[in-house]
């Protein structure tokens, strides 16, 4: 059974989420962003070859342009390689363990696997960025050495950021499977 749902990220740009159900204690959200924008590829690789003319035109050096073209096409790969991510998923097996995924837009994969023994518990945690108030879900890691500790805060969605809506969405299934299997 699939659910789909458009939300919002905290920049107000539409993000799309979808739930499949596979059994009761398996469950996976994908939350999908929008691709790279032709329209600002353009507006930005104009804009910096056309300074790079003016540079050029004023004096006279070839290098000025062929730097802002190596620039510019060096930019343009390694955002898509290494920032611009479509997609993200949580795989949550309630016996198993969660596993986090990062498709990013060249077709590189990220992939985490935290086993479900090391989780303390998935919460909604809030955190100041810029000048507001952003929510997050996140993943708490038990402390070995303390039992009621926490050893690290892993969070879920760090690309497509989305809204506290959203966000509920996803903590209460995951909220459900943890349940069911304590």
């Amino acid at each position: 059974m699939a659910e789909e749902g458009e939300f919002t990220d905290i920049n107000g740009q539409p993000i799309s989420v979808d739930c499949q159900n596979y059994t009761p204690f398996c469950r996976e959200f994908t939350v999908s962003s929008p691709k790279v924008s032709l329209r600002k590829v353009m507006v930005y690789t104009c804009s910096v070859w056309l300074v790079a003319y003016a540079v050029f035109f004023v004096t006279e050096n070839t290098t000025v342009l062929s730097s802002a073209i190596i620039v510019t096409l060096a930019g343009m790969m390694l955002h898509i390689h290494f920032v611009k991510v479509d997609q993200e998923t949580l795989l949550i097996i309630g016996s198993l363990g969660v596993q986090l995924s990062s498709f990013y837009a060249s077709g590189r994969e990220s992939t985490t696997f935290i086993e479900m023994n090391k989780i303390k518990d998935i919460v909604i945690n809030e955190a100041i960025y810029m000048h507001s108030i952003i929510y997050y879900l996140c993943i708490l890691i038990k402390d070995s050495s303390e039992p009621d500790g926490v050893a690290s805060v892993v969070p879920l969605f760090q690309s497509s950021k989305p809204r506290l809506s959203c966000l509920v969405h996803v903590y209460k299934s995951c909220q459900e499977i943890i349940a069911q299997s304590r």
